[in-house]
């Protein structure tokens, strides 16, 4: 007599594989409609962001931003940096990498929470944890890794990604940064500030390759005053170590650059290979998982954040993580990414919306450009600190007299650039910008002189 070994089938309305900011926002979703909802992680619940990126990069920038804000205001001095104290701060902020309270808040909203790697097995059927699981919806939010470049020595030399960027417990000597990125600039200015040497190497002519160009000139002229090397048109072929433990960079023209760790910064790719996504009809790039308006990527398979390549950003995936529960519950609407903002946490911040003035011509639109030099416009600076300065480009689309573009550097800009983005996002008329009213004595006022100077 045989005995069967078939595993119970758990239903669920839904099922989201993935815990980080994008899934979580689903899963609250949809629960919070009345759905019965599984949340599959195998990991921790917060994902990339909560514990490795967003959150302890910027608790830890925070703490170096405000040593150099002091250096700018009259009467007082930097304080000494207890590297004790911040970094259990740090610590704190990560929960200690310890995700048992969130586990059962979860269970507490009814949210069934299944710790594991998830595979597709057919048609709304997924197994985690030697448990098999069926939905008639499934949400893909799986995230990203590192992409890390094919250079010779690279992998015996040992090197860090974001994750060990972050969780250091010891401020390092020296680091070789590779990548222009916002990650790499702001690990760069946090490390050098700490009291690192730095040295940042981006193949591209200026950083942040993919901003306006003179953002990234502004920034690298403001990463060389705090003595970071900023090495432009450089790009990395060979690594060494040297007996004492010291990484030997080779770059393509000769030269080299030199450090106890090098940090790879140069890009993210989707996090898809152990899914079976293909096997279930799900189209799979280099870039991501190919979705539609709505987030859809096959029948009852929906994928947001990271995975899709679309936009890597914590906010895109928790609106993606919205248009994807609505369209499930019945309520949906397409997902528009004209007016997503882009922030970089250096000193001074640095924010962009929209189109850069090169996209925006090669989409073909009649592109009238306008900047505001702080120093030059604004009260706000000289009541802020002293040597403070910014500046704040838009771009428009004369023939429609609209907004696509804008772009801003400057003390708190990721605050102030929401004033364009609600502005792009709308489609709000420049004739009706124009007349608004702005506080004074602020750094937002420079979105209204930037204005003036529109030819709209």
């Amino acid at each position: 007599m045989s005995t069967s070994h078939t595993k119970a089938v758990e239903q669920f309305d839904a099922v989201i594989v993935g815990a980080g900011p994008g899934g979580e926002v689903a899963a609250i979703r949809l629960r919070g409609q009345g759905l019965r909802v599984a949340l599959i992680e195998r990991e921790l619940i917060g994902g990339e962001c909560g514990y490795w990126a967003c959150v302890p990069s910027k608790t830890l920038l925070r703490v170096t931003t405000a040593v150099s804000e002091v250096r700018h205001i009259a009467g007082l001095k930097p304080p000494p940096i207890d590297w004790g104290a911040v970094s259990g701060y740090r610590d704190y902020m990560v929960r200690d990498f310890d995700d048992r309270q969130q586990v059962q808040e979860y269970e507490q909203k009814g949210i069934t929470f299944i710790r594991g790697e998830a595979h597709l097995k057919g048609p709304g059927r997924l197994e985690v944890a030697k448990r098999i699981v069926e939905t008639p919806h499934i949400i893909i939010a799986t995230g990203s890794q590192p992409r890390i470049p094919a250079i010779e020595g690279l992998e015996q030399a040992g090197y860090w990604t974001n994750r060990q960027a972050t969780a250091f417990t010891q401020v390092p000597e020296s680091v070789v940064i590779l990548g222009g990125s916002a990650q790499s600039v702001e690990l760069g200015q946090m490390f050098r500030r700490f009291g690192a040497a730095v040295t940042l190497i981006e193949r591209g002519s200026y950083l942040l390759r993919r901003e306006e160009p003179e953002l990234g000139t502004l920034l690298a002229d403001y990463l060389r005053e705090d003595g970071v090397v900023v090495e432009l048109k450089k790009e990395a072929v060979r690594v060494e170590v040297e007996a004492d433990g010291t990484r030997v960079v080779h770059l393509n023209d000769g030269t080299q650059a030199r450090g106890r760790h090098i940090i790879v910064a140069t890009g993210r790719a989707p996090r898809t290979y152990f899914l079976g996504l293909e096997e279930a009809g799900v189209e799979v790039t280099e870039h991501g998982i190919r979705v539609d308006e709505y987030c859809r990527a096959a029948p009852g398979i929906w994928a947001v954040g990271d995975v899709t390549g679309i936009a890597k950003f914590t906010h895109v995936a928790q609106y993606q993580a919205r248009v994807a529960a609505d369209d499930i519950l019945g309520k949906p609407h397409p997902a528009k990414y004209n007016a997503v903002p882009r922030v970089v946490f250096s000193d001074p911040e640095i924010g962009a919306v929209g189109l850069t003035a090169e996209q925006a011509r090669t989409q073909g639109l009649e592109v009238v450009t306008a900047a505001v030099d702080f120093a030059r416009t604004l009260a706000r600076p000289s009541t802020y600190g002293k040597n403070i300065n910014g500046r704040l480009g838009l771009i428009a689309d004369k023939k429609r007299g609209v907004l696509v573009g804008a772009w801003g550097i400057g003390p708190e800009a990721g605050e102030w650039i929401h004033l364009p983005v609600q502005a792009i996002h709308a489609a709000t008329p420049v004739s009706t910008l124009r007349d608004m009213i702005v506080q004074f004595p602020t750094f937002s006022e420079s979105f209204f002189y930037a204005l003036q100077q529109l030819d709209v």
